[in-house]
């Protein structure tokens, strides 16, 4: 997901960009306003935390891209592209190591398990709005 920050600083092609170029294909994708619902059960593992109202604030506040991305190892290789939470620690390359400064604002968001990416793409698309395929380079991206 751009969230937020992400939108409003047009990096939504170059988020697309870095997913596309590196193998993986979008199966689904739309931008619309996260609403508290949604949000609640977003970020339902973080409730208790201090942080827990600012973050359903600002996921709330303005328009999203939600993403389904799919191929092999899909979880572990959009986490590297995004780099780590922190943007301190995230290293250059990533999206977070080049675009963003602090963990507030740190533009993008993705499931750190296939468990949790289910469950967060679920929140926002149903099985219609997705459509898989097969990629036209598929033989030559995987071995």
């Amino acid at each position: 997901m751009v969230k937020p920050d992400g939108v409003q600083r047009g990096l939504i092609g170059e988020v697309i960009t870095r997913i596309e170029k590196v193998g993986l294909k979008i199966i689904a994708m739309k931008m619309f306003k996260v609403s508290m619902e949604q949000a609640e059960k977003h970020y339902a593992i973080h409730k208790e935390k201090p942080f827990y109202k600012g973050l359903l604030e600002y996921i709330t506040c303005n328009p999203v891209v939600a993403m389904v991305v799919e191929g092999k190892d899909a979880v572990k290789i959009t986490r590297k592209l995004v780099g780590a939470t922190n943007p301190a620690e995230a290293e250059p390359g990533s999206i977070r190591g080049d675009n963003a400064l602090e963990i507030g604002r740190n533009i993008i968001h993705a499931g750190d398990s296939p468990e949790n990416a289910i469950t967060e793409f679920m929140i926002y698309f149903t099985e219609e709005e997705m459509s898989s395929y097969k990629k036209i380079d598929a033989d030559w991206l995987y071995e």
